[in-house]
């Protein structure tokens, strides 16, 4: 009990000491996490958007693998990803094999879907409540995306701190394509494995107190932008 108390100690004093290898971490993990969440946003609203307001065959068919791959396992993405920047892979020459980029990657590719299925799921309920209202104005329904994204933004904000808090918690995908390079592509989550697998118990917890200050951030966005968006809506 001591010793856990002494961690505990010592994990707020690397906090409220801004410990340089802790910034360094912490910032990494952000520069990634965001980095990702840009990509994934340039995907998957405007995904979102089409599969909301387009009518084609076969659309059923796309939103049902695009549900499916929310909840792709991470080990699974990261070993796909893996094999595309290998050296045998088709990406191989390219050289992004444990490098940030490489997780950039491996997080997009896993939060993309995230975005394009919330994102779908909040502006088809827009499109339905408005979309006759823009077709009376001779508005057709590829043309009327960037009215439903603005409309929706608020709503649509919360969707991309969902994908943001998905990322910064992954820790599978990255830890196959980054490596865990000390000072290069360790990020947080890839940090509390090793650390409390080498009983370095204050930079662990040091790093989880950070991490869960940074969830909860997120969902406190979340909620406000909820609340901005009803009394807006009303």
């Amino acid at each position: 009990m001591n010793d856990l108390g002494s961690a505990f100690e010592a994990a707020i004093g690397l906090v409220s000491g801004a410990d340089p290898a802790l910034l360094g971490i912490v910032l990494l993990s952000l520069q990634v996490s965001l980095s990702a969440l840009a990509v994934a946003a340039l995907v998957g609203l405007p995904l979102g958007a089409l599969l909301a307001v387009a009518r084609f065959p076969g659309r059923a068919a796309v939103i049902v693998a695009l549900n499916a791959l929310m909840g792709l396992p991470p080990v699974l993405c990261g070993l796909l990803i893996y094999l595309l920047l290998s050296r045998a892979g088709p990406l191989g020459p390219l050289g992004l094999l444990f490098t940030p980029t490489a997780m950039v990657i491996a997080q997009a590719v896993l939060i993309a879907p995230i975005v394009a299925a919330l994102a779908r799921q909040v502006l088809e309920g827009m499109w339905e409540e408005y979309g006759e209202q823009l077709r009376s104005f001779r508005v057709s329904a590829i043309r009327a995306v960037p009215t439903l994204l603005w409309d929706g933004r608020f709503a649509l904000l919360t969707v991309l701190l969902a994908g943001f808090g998905r990322a910064a918690a992954e820790v599978g995908a990255v830890m196959i394509v980054g490596g865990n390079i000390e000072g290069y592509t360790r990020v947080m989550t890839t940090a509390i494995a090793l650390e409390t697998s080498k009983g370095d118990l204050p930079l662990a917890l040091a790093l989880g107190m950070v991490l869960m200050a940074i969830v909860a951030v997120v969902n406190a966005l979340a909620q406000g932008l909820r609340d901005v968006a009803g009394r807006w809506a009303g």
